[in-house]
């Protein structure tokens, strides 16, 4: 159960991040029922390889840069995070349809990801804790 929470979180915060950045994007419809049933796969699928990314690359990265992460205090994190969001949409193939259009939009989308995935796990607990 813990997985499957862990991977709707994902997908929530990936879809606000989607949403609220012009930067990143999926292809396809972009308003109705439409857009919902032909995206929600592909979001599910991105929102994995996010998590994977972020479950195995991210520390080997935080540990690598921690001299920067130290000497901005803490601000070169946002560059990690933006840095597994365009690895995230790199690994996909083209197929699925996930673009990151630049270093900027993200950041702005790891920002939002970040904040969008601490909020909801805030309001819908894991029950195993």
């Amino acid at each position: 159960m813990r997985i499957v929470t862990w991977l709707i979180t994902n997908a929530i915060a990936l879809a606000v991040a989607t949403w609220l950045v012009g930067g990143i994007s999926f292809d396809g419809p972009t308003s109705g029922m439409a857009e919902v049933k032909e995206k929600l796969l592909p979001l599910l699928l991105v929102a994995l390889v996010l998590g994977i990314v972020s479950a195995f690359v991210k520390p080997i990265l935080k540990v690598l840069a921690f001299p920067f992460i130290l000497l901005t205090l803490g601000l070169f994190l946002l560059v990690i995070n933006a840095a597994m969001l365009g690895l995230t949409a790199w690994i996909l193939p083209d197929s699925v349809g996930f673009h990151v259009d630049g270093f900027w939009a993200a950041v702005l989308g790891g920002i939002i990801i970040s904040i969008v995935g601490w909020a909801v796990d805030r309001v819908w607990p894991d029950s195993d804790d």
